[in-house]
């Protein structure tokens, strides 16, 4: 089976990337998520939540935002990592939309 993550950042401006099983595999679920929690931590992302806690969702919404258009649009390896870990963290297909602050 193949993984579909879409980041989008407006109609025009979306990004496609098909993550296969053995790819998605090979990053098991705890290192994705330690990917993503460093990622965010090196962006310098800000939490939108006044508690402070932080979901996986936003986390990943973060990471799309403040990593910015461009390093999807070029397609190298940080937009191949971030799908990657998207897939294994979520085990499922995600759409990422930057401009109306869903992941779904």
């Amino acid at each position: 089976m193949t993984r579909t993550i879409t980041v989008s950042f407006g109609q025009n401006s979306e990004y496609e990337f098909r993550i296969s099983d053995a790819d998605a595999g090979s990053t098991t679920r705890d290192d994705a998520s330690h990917w993503l929690h460093r990622e965010y931590q090196a962006l310098e992302c800000e939490s939108r939540n006044p508690v402070g806690k932080i979901l996986l969702l936003d986390i990943i919404l973060d990471i799309a935002k403040y990593g910015g258009e461009a390093r999807f649009a070029a397609g190298g390896d940080w937009a191949k990592r971030f799908a990657q870990c998207c897939a294994a963290a979520l085990g499922r297909d995600v759409r990422v939309d930057v401009l109306n602050h869903v992941v779904g």
